[in-house]
């Protein structure tokens, strides 16, 4: 059987490698890594490694499958296999020892993840690394092999790939620690020997974080230190020197590092040595990747030190921070935001109170932050100058592929947040002077006769722009010039969107300007030149114009029908404007919220005019008959009924909205009725009442029972899940309406009894994910806004049994909605009305609880992503807190279940302890912690996982008869 395996082995390897056609290169693909999962993968691929006629293609494979195998599924093995796997890994460590080097790293690992496996005397006295250093010394032919492991060792503890339990790896975390001085030790020997230079700094900089019994002061003249830091003014091992470099940096301002008076002797040979790198930075001579390399450095020590640099302000501090303005001063956007997050830091040190609060007196603090504010102003300054020259449009940016433009936008966003953090330190008015700087001078060369450049003038826009929200809305000095510049400019297309964003940005400064200087009337005539030029243009303008009329509404209720005219030629199509559908909602939202700062007769009269280019087209189709409303593309309905949503969202007159919804329903009751089988069309018309009914509230009163009632037809009909969530926030706004009651226990019955008969499986819920979702969104709602037409009815215990069902649906939203559901029920009764249903829920979830309980369990062990263990565990804590003992014996029942090789005893204990402890008042965060360590336990493997959920059966809902109606 292992000779046939083997052959197939090398066969399917020679098909992947070298076969000449593709479906038979995937389907060797596809069968070599099921291999990787079977028990045979393990002897094979050991005869294979030991075998010398094996090719590089086989044993780079193997070594992999070896590797992964003893990573993941070491519990395969019988309990005595260890000692030959181990010896088996020795004499293949020693066989690759000089290579190939891709095979060895993979011993070497395999090595690694069985020492995280098994208990430290398993290895002999001291654990892995004293038999390393054993065998290092007896066997000196080998020391690349073991040096390469002794570097692997403490990387792969935090390696996930491990199958091991939690415990165990805090344990071998544990032996590490109290290994380092070993590892040290042997790294120190090796330094002599030159060709083992990188391989010892390497080592080096994984074992640092396991050194805590090394005092700084001990750290500060140690040999392996002195070598890194000499080796960073050295091309062949700066890279290495300089990872060495950082993690000595993290070792000074770790938790658990001691005082920083402690840490002193080492932070200060460590900024001596860096600062010496400086002028490296700016050698033209030097390769990028280590230009990279030092910057990286840079920034290390700034992050790590910030608080020591703001709370000294010496001037040895000072000179740190222009080392890190030069770096900020690089042209390469990957080198210079390097130090965005250490500007971040510092901002946030000299404005956070905390930063302060040693200093007692609001006095002493005031002045402290004062003096640090001072010092570290003019480099804030400085940062803004750096900075805003880095957002300029390259001169060959129509060339640009769309990556390229997609990186070019995410500089502007970086830089964006570090203007945003200068302005935090120096005030948005400060920040606003240094920029306008920068913009005088780029309008000169705009309009330099011989070579104008555009460029310049839209970076100082678009900085400008980006720290809108925090310059002052009394400013005088600064803006008033700006805005009387912005009509001066050349029309170019960025130059113009930009513009436009600009005026949108201070659309509240605007508002605040003094009437005199009379700055909304060219503003407005530019956002129309935006409009017309490009969509581009158009879209940054109907942003600015939504903006200049939510914040400068009052200024223009005496001039609608300047507003209406814009407003018409840009939903009408025609005119010249570029505005798109989903741009032109700005406009409709923008005229919306001016609407609602007439009187409501005014209002009346306006809201007809928003609306009529909005309803009328949609009169027109339904005057062409049914059978043409039928046939029309959804997009020709959609793209009025959005601006209709939009009208009902922003259009604040309850009572005007509510008679405009009741004068088109017929209209509205003629596209549900003819396409009702529209997905795209309903999800629409429904988001459109939605808002209405959000709007108007309880005043939509004449509309809603000729609503409800369609609904409810046209669900029974067609299962639109948007029935379902136009339902919800009827329910939110008209649940406790008793002269709503009979619409809603109707709605509630028949929406919930058609939705029930879709979902009876698993199956049923993840081919339907948006009816789950919205059918227990709209049941939560029932629970908080209308639990008596809801809760004493056959229906609610029923959706509880379709719960179960759909617990473990893989669709996020959905399962949510689920989770969400089950945890009202159980919190319901000690709600402060929810007493009156406690007899119900009691009888429901008694009976229901064991196999409610095991479902949940198989969910928190493997049957539910990771992702969703808090929701799971407050299902769980909710379900506890309300049936104490009970819901203790039905998760014993569960946990039994789950094989001995899965959970320890002791496991088995603490799983049920998380579980009393949550019914006794743990918080959600404390149980989700611990259920997060046993589900990590249940998962730590596939073949572990199958295991669990074969034991718990989380879709066979046989295993507990059910019984459908109350006794």
């Amino acid at each position: 059987m292992e000779a046939q395996a083997t052959a197939t082995v090398k066969e399917a390897l020679a098909a992947l490698y070298h076969h000449p056609d593709d479906s038979i290169r995937t389907a060797a693909d596809r069968w070599l890594q099921e291999f990787q999962h079977t028990l045979d993968a393990w002897q094979v691929a050991d005869s294979l490694l030991h075998d010398e006629s094996s090719n590089l293609e086989t044993l780079i494979f193997c070594s992999q499958t070896l590797r992964s195998k003893v990573q993941r599924d070491f519990e395969e093995l019988p309990s005595g296999a260890f000692r030959s796997l181990q010896d088996s890994l020795y004499v293949l460590l020693k066989k690759f020892n000089k290579g190939p080097p891709k095979v060895r790293t993979q011993i070497c690992i395999a090595i690694a993840a069985l020492a995280v496996h098994v208990p430290v005397e398993d290895w002999g006295a001291g654990g892995i690394v004293n038999w390393l250093s054993d065998e290092m010394k007896a066997h000196p032919e080998f020391i690349t092999g073991f040096l390469e492991l002794l570097i692997i060792l403490p990387q792969e503890t935090s390696s996930y790939k491990i199958a091991a339990r939690p415990e165990r790896r805090r344990q071998f975390e544990s032996d590490l620690s109290a290994s380092a001085n070993v590892a040290i030790s042997l790294l120190t020997a090796c330094m002599g020997i030159d060709q083992l230079k990188e391989q010892v700094l390497e080592g080096f900089s994984s074992w640092l974080r396991f050194c805590h019994g090394i005092s700084a002061s001990e750290l500060a003249s140690h040999p392996l230190v002195h070598m890194a830091l000499s080796s960073l003014n050295s091309d062949q091992f700066l890279e290495a020197a300089v990872n060495v470099t950082s993690e000595l940096i993290h070792a000074t301002v770790s938790h658990g590092s001691g005082t920083t008076a402690e840490q002193m002797p080492l932070i200060q040979i460590l900024v001596h040595h860096i600062m010496g790198l400086k002028e490296q930075l700016k050698d033209p001579s030097k390769d990028e990747e280590d230009v990279k390399a030092i910057a990286r450095l840079y920034a290390d020590m700034g992050e790590s030190y910030v608080d020591l640099i703001a709370e000294a302000g010496s001037d040895d501090s000072i000179q740190i921070v222009n080392a890190l303005l030069e770096v900020t001063s690089h042209l390469e956007f990957d080198i210079y935001s390097m130090t965005f997050n250490f500007w971040h830091r510092l901002k946030r040190n000299l404005i956070r109170r905390e930063s302060y609060v040693s200093f007692g007196s609001e006095v002493a603090i005031e002045a402290e932050r004062n003096r640090r504010l001072q010092i570290f102003r003019p480099k804030f300054e400085t940062l803004v100058s750096l900075v805003s020259s880095r957002v300029e449009y390259p001169e060959d940016y129509h060339t640009f592929s769309e990556e390229d433009r997609r990186d070019f936008r995410h500089v502007r966003y970086a830089v964006s947040d570090v203007l945003l953090d200068a302005t935090d330190v120096l005030g948005g008015d400060l920040t606003l002077t240094v920029l306008s700087t920068k913009l005088a001078q780029a309008y000169v060369s705009c309009n330099n006769e011989q070579n104008p450049k555009w460029q310049p003038v839209e970076a100082a826009l678009f900085c400008i722009q980006a720290i809108a929200k925090s310059v002052s809305i009394e400013e005088r000095e600064i803006l008033p010039q700006v805005m009387s510049l912005l009509p001066c400019l050349p029309h170019h297309e960025q130059l113009l969107q930009t513009v436009c964003s600009t005026i949108g940005s201070f659309s509240k400064w605007i508002d605040a300007a003094p009437a005199e200087l009379s700055i909304l009337p060219p503003l407005v005539d530019i956002l129309n030149k935006g409009m017309s030029t490009s969509e581009d243009t158009a879209a940054a303008a109907s942003m600015a114009f939504k903006y200049i009329c939510e914040d400068c509404r009052r200024k223009f209720s005496g001039s609608l029908d300047g507003l209406f005219q814009i407003y018409h030629i840009a939903i009408s199509g025609v005119g010249g404007y570029k505005v798109s559908s989903e741009d032109s909602l700005h406009l409709v939202e923008a005229l919306s919220v001016v609407i609602t700062t007439l009187p409501p007769e005014s209002a009346r009269t306006a809201l007809e005019l928003i609306c009529q280019p909005v309803i009328n087209p949609l009169q027109e189709l339904i005057q062409q008959g049914d059978q043409i409303l039928q046939q029309v593309p959804a997009r020709q309905l959609t793209v009025h009924i959005d601006r209709l949503s939009s009208i009902f969202s922003n259009v604040k007159h309850p009572e005007v909205v509510a008679e405009a919804v009741y004068r088109y329903w017929p209209t509205l009751k003629s596209i549900f009725d003819q396409r009702a089988w529209d997905t795209r069309t309903m999800e629409s018309i429904c988001r459109s009442c939605k808002f209405a009914v959000r709007t108007c509230g309880r005043t939509m009163a004449m509309t809603i029972g000729a609503m409800l009632e369609e609904i409810q037809t046209l669900y029974q009909q067609h299962k639109q899940s948007c029935f379902l969530y136009l339902s919800s926030e009827v329910i939110k706004i008209f649940g406790s309406d008793p002269s709503c009651a009979e619409y809603l226990t109707s709605l509630i019955q028949i929406l919930f009894s058609h939705t029930v008969q879709l979902l009876r499986t698993i199956q049923d819920f993840t081919a339907r994910p948006d009816i789950a979702d919205d059918c227990y969104l709209l049941a939560s709602r029932c629970i908080r806004y209308c639990p008596n037409l809801f809760v004493p009815t056959e229906m609610f215990q029923r959706l509880i049994d379709c719960a179960m069902a759909g617990i473990t649906i893989q669709h996020r939203e959905a399962c949510k909605s689920i989770l969400s559901f089950l945890s009202d029920v159980f919190d319901l009764p000690n709600s402060s009305d929810g007493g009156n249903y406690r007899e119900f829920i009691n009888t429901i979830v008694l009976q229901r609880g064991a196999t409610l309980t095991r479902i949940m369990i198989a969910a928190l062990t493997g049957a539910l992503p990771s992702g969703r263990l808090e929701e799971v565990s407050y299902v769980l804590l909710s379900l506890s807190r309300a049936f104490g003992e009970n819901m203790l014996n039905w998760a014993r029942e569960s946990i039994n279940l789950i094989p001995p090789q899965v959970l320890t005893d002791a496991e088995r204990l603490r799983f049920l302890n998380i579980i009393s402890d949550a019914a006794s008042g743990s918080s959600l965060h404390t149980v989700t912690d611990r259920f997060g360590e046993i589900s990590d336990v249940c998962r730590r493997n596939k073949t572990v996982q199958d295991l669990v959920q074969s034991a718990l059966r989380p879709h066979d809902l046989t295993f507990t008869v059910v019984p459908q109606q109350l006794s």
